[in-house]
């Protein structure tokens, strides 16, 4: 559930992760994506992005002792929380080039599970892909949400014309990767995935612990706007803030923002 570049393992804590964000792993969120990936007794589920592991925890509970499951994320103190919550295995490593160690993927897996983090790999979006083809069993299946075409629609365009406008290229500090069903179905299948469903899913997202300004200093202050100083980058996020008030705050003073969600169920048919 966090950035996937591998310049910093730093971009947030997990603390404030989670007092900003804990929506991403809520039952109301998420559930739809379980009832995709089905784990049951025995099996071997990989989390790809597990952040501190909520959702990790409660695959481990459904695989059971005589199963495996995983957890990859690229954030140091994520990982270090995961365990520390009980995630049995769980190691760090950027989701584009996975890097962990030989004897945890010896026998393949089941399933890779990932829940809202396969949209911060922009840099290698196939890299993530081949990744988990190497650790899926042929039939194995990749069950995924993430960000997808018009995901957070009005925030991303008030970024990138508060950068533009500072004289940056915004297309080349955006850390979002937000594809079409068209793009991705190609990417699966390109790389040996079977498309059992795939679909956009608009969401209304309540922002319920600091706005829309608490949004933009955990999502997009050492990311987006990593380059800034904090005086520059608390001017744009107020600048962000003020320009989105009129669309995503209700009279009563409450923020939502926009979510589409980029979700499918795929299985891996080759090997090759």
């Amino acid at each position: 559930m966090t950035s996937q570049d591998p310049s910093s393992t730093s971009d947030y804590s997990a603390s404030n992760y989670n007092q900003i964000a804990a929506f991403v792993y809520s039952a109301e969120y998420t559930s739809p994506i379980f009832s995709l990936l089905k784990p049951s007794i025995g099996e071997r589920i990989v989390d790809f992005g597990c952040g501190t592991g909520e959702l990790t925890l409660q695959i481990q509970e459904a695989v059971g002792a005589s199963g495996l499951t995983v957890g990859i994320d690229y954030n140091n103190d994520m990982i270090s929380t995961a365990l520390v919550n009980g995630v049995r295995h769980a190691y760090v490593s950027d989701l584009q080039n996975i890097q962990i160690p030989a004897h945890v993927s010896e026998i393949p897996f089941d399933a890779v599970f990932s829940n809202a983090v396969l949209h911060w790999c922009k840099q290698n979006p196939r890299g993530v892909l081949d990744g988990a083809k190497r650790m899926l069993k042929v039939g194995g299946r990749f069950v995924c949400e993430m960000g997808g075409f018009m995901n957070c629609i009005g925030v991303r365009i008030g970024l990138h014309r508060a950068v533009k406008r500072r004289g940056y290229e915004p297309d080349k500090m955006d850390p979002w990767y937000f594809p079409t069903v068209e793009e991705y179905q190609g990417l699966l299948q390109s790389a040996g995935f079977r498309i059992n469903m795939i679909s956009l899913v608009p969401r209304l997202t309540p922002l319920l612990d600091g706005g829309l300004y608490g949004w933009l200093q955990l999502f997009a202050r050492r990311t987006f706007l990593k380059e800034f100083s904090d005086q520059e980058a608390a001017a744009i996020i107020e600048e962000v803030v003020d320009m989105c008030e009129v669309d995503m705050k209700d009279k009563e003073g409450n923020w939502a923002l926009m979510y589409v969600r980029l979700r499918f169920l795929a299985t891996l048919d080759l090997k090759l």
